[in-house]
């Protein structure tokens, strides 16, 4: 029974329904962080659980580590964490104020001469890190990190110098491109679908979308990626899907597939959930508490997808 003068419980939805599966996952697998994501997204709750238990996995010079991208463990602070962190920020609403300011001077310690991110930074060596990601010394900038970092930012209307170098590095990176891979192209897209200047990110998007298609870097027909061409370094089912690129009806990519593709796309992706509640992991499983993690993170982002998309959870 609730207690007097506490809020009413959401209605239980279905034990069978996407959602009540994944809220057992979730419930039984998942990190704090995303059950209280999950509690904020599905459940009604508020957004300040989940803003503190994200501070759980800020470093002392105001950026992340902590394994908050699970596939980089430690303490040490790496672009890949500020970009999960910058997306739950983003999701509930709290994408402001000092704790981003400080994480915009980190950003700016650690970014390349050109004013842009690297992946991950030297600092992990050492660290437990998944074997397919690259520690190097002098790592380049990367569209990769910095794209979806200068997307929120821009979405969010923060403005911090460190925003302007890395805003010219993401034009100059996405309008560049001759050849890519999908997580680079999901990277793009989180900047195009935020940057001020519309009229240009239009006509990168149009360019961009016609590079997908030509280069099949998405799998159009679900029923046949098995013998779809995977991009280089990727693991044999790490396939990327329409519904990856446009995970919101309003993206810029929603315009680069036909309606049937899309509907392909999110027929799969609801089909893909697994007898315990949660959604599958493509990359490699290189530790059990990385994979946990990362599966928890994939089930609320499907979960989120598909309700953008108009499909129903319970």
């Amino acid at each position: 029974m609730a207690e007097p003068g506490a809020a009413p419980l959401p209605q239980t939805p279905s034990a069978r329904s996407p959602l009540a599966r994944a809220e057992r996952f979730v419930w039984l697998n998942a990190r704090v962080l995303e059950q209280r994501l999950f509690a904020h997204h599905f459940l009604g709750a508020p957004a300040e659980p989940a803003e503190t238990a994200l501070d759980a996995y800020r470093t002392a010079d105001g950026g992340y580590g902590h394994a908050l991208e699970p596939d980089l463990r430690g303490p040490v602070g790496q672009p890949l964490h500020a970009v999960y962190a910058l997306r739950v920020l983003d999701a509930v609403g709290r994408c402001g104020g000092r704790r981003v300011e400080q994480l915009c001077r980190h950003l700016t310690a650690v970014s390349t001469a050109e004013g842009a991110l690297p992946a991950v930074l030297p600092a992990q060596r050492g660290c437990p890190t998944a074997p397919f990601v690259p520690v190097v010394d002098a790592p380049p900038s990367e569209l990769l990190t910095t794209g979806p970092v200068a997307g929120l930012l821009h979405r969010n209307e923060v403005w911090h110098a460190w925003l302007f170098r890395a805003t010219d590095f993401c034009w100059r990176a996405v309008e560049s491109l001759t050849s890519s891979h999908p997580y680079e192209v999901e990277a793009a897209v989180d900047f195009l679908d935020s940057v001020p200047d519309r009229s240009r990110a239009q006509a990168a998007a149009d360019r961009l979308g016609r590079l997908v298609r030509d280069q099949r870097l998405v799998v159009l027909d679900p029923d046949r990626a098995s013998s779809h061409p995977v991009a280089d370094g990727y693991a044999p089912t790490e396939h990327r899907f329409p519904h990856d690129l446009a995970r919101t009806p309003r993206s810029l990519a929603r315009a680069w597939f036909t309606d049937a593709e899309m509907s392909r796309s999110l027929d799969f992706l609801t089909a893909a959930q697994q007898d315990d509640g949660g959604w599958p992991l493509l990359r490699p499983h290189w530790t059990p508490a990385a994979t946990l993690e990362s599966r928890a993170m994939l089930t609320i982002e499907a979960l989120r997808t598909l309700r953008a998309h108009g499909r129903l959870l319970t």
